[in-house]
């Protein structure tokens, strides 16, 4: 397949999601570059809302609390913001959510309000969210080290967290969904926690940038090719693109995705993680796995987010709920 997309011939965007895409700014759809990138970290960290354990308490629907565990060998410690319903009796499922953010940007915190309104609430889950180290300062493979290391953590101290180590969902998006494939990998090969299933939401796996649809995509204003490629050379350094590259940099060079838990995969048919994505969820069944896999049509990257009332938001919404709750159901038979 060769790379004669242009950018006219790309998949239109929905039109209720193209809508919400005219009301962003001009400068949240400049490309993230090498020489902007520390002004866009600067900006994100004073934009994006972090939240304080007292705001999401909710007036004491949840209960929140911020733990400090063991890092990986030779780490600092790993901050772990635990949250679940008030009031609900143990041992509960657990979603280990890693947030998105292009491995340089994002908190553990912004992410919880709408976990916990989601999720936490209608299916009765506790939720830990992970605060792990951020590229370039932290490079491959300390921000996934930080995030297996959490998780041990909490398989391990499950009686006390009142969850459920046989009922561990991992899940993330875009950068935190990567973070979630390599997590399941590492997890497999060094025969750590096993967990129910993995949620990978427009999950980030290639670092190479060689699909049809990273070229197809390449200028599209939410995430194009230029600030992909800038994350992940922030991650990366000197590795990227390398031959060598370990499967748990970039997900996407795995070559043996079996004995995988189920995966539940769904992008936007116009963005730049589309085929990268796909690939992924089909090799899950090509090595005899399972894997539920969503292409949202006309949606880019992070659609919900931006057009949350959007029926395309709403479906994609739904069907991530109802994955978790057969998943959740199942394991409970």
């Amino acid at each position: 397949m060769g790379h004669s997309g242009t950018p006219g011939a790309a998949p239109p965007f929905d039109p209720e999601l193209n809508a919400a895409l005219a009301d962003l700014g001009v400068e949240s759809r400049e490309p993230v570059t090498p020489g902007n990138l520390r002004a866009r970290q600067q900006q994100d960290a004073a934009a994006r809302p972090r939240p304080t354990a007292e705001e999401l308490r909710a007036d004491g629907r949840f209960a929140v609390a911020e733990l400090r565990v063991p890092g990986p060998p030779d780490g600092p410690e790993v901050t772990l913001v635990s949250a679940r319903p008030s009031g609900l009796v143990g041992p509960l499922p657990l979603l280990y959510y890693m947030h998105g953010g292009a491995m340089v940007m994002g908190n553990a915190w912004s992410v919880l309000p709408r976990l916990l309104r989601e999720w936490a609430l209608p299916l009765g889950l506790a939720v830990l969210s992970v605060e792990y180290r951020l590229a370039p300062r932290a490079q491959y493979p300390e921000p996934l080290e930080d995030c297996y290391a959490g998780l041990v953590w909490a398989a391990g101290h499950a009686a006390e967290l009142g969850i459920d180590a046989d009922r561990i969902v991992i899940g993330g998006k875009s950068a935190g969904g990567g973070l979630a494939a390599a997590l399941a990998l590492l997890a497999r090969d060094r025969g750590g926690p096993r967990a129910l299933g993995q949620l990978l939401l427009c999950p980030m796996l290639d670092d190479r940038g060689t699909t049809f649809s990273s070229h197809q995509l390449a200028g599209d204003g939410v995430w194009g090719l230029t600030s992909n490629t800038t994350a992940w050379k922030a991650l990366l350094g000197d590795r990227h693109g390398a031959a060598n590259l370990p499967p748990y940099a970039a997900p996407s060079r795995a070559t043996d995705l079996s004995g995988l838990p189920p995966a539940y995969v769904e992008v936007g048919s116009a963005e730049i993680y589309r085929d990268e994505d796909v690939a992924y969820a089909n090799a899950i069944w090509q090595a005899g796995g399972q894997a539920e896999l969503h292409v949202w049509p006309g949606a880019y990257h992070g659609f919900d987010g931006l057009a949350p009332r959007a029926a395309l938001s709403q479906d994609a919404r739904n069907a991530r709920t109802r994955w978790l709750q057969r998943l959740l159901a199942q394991a409970a038979v």
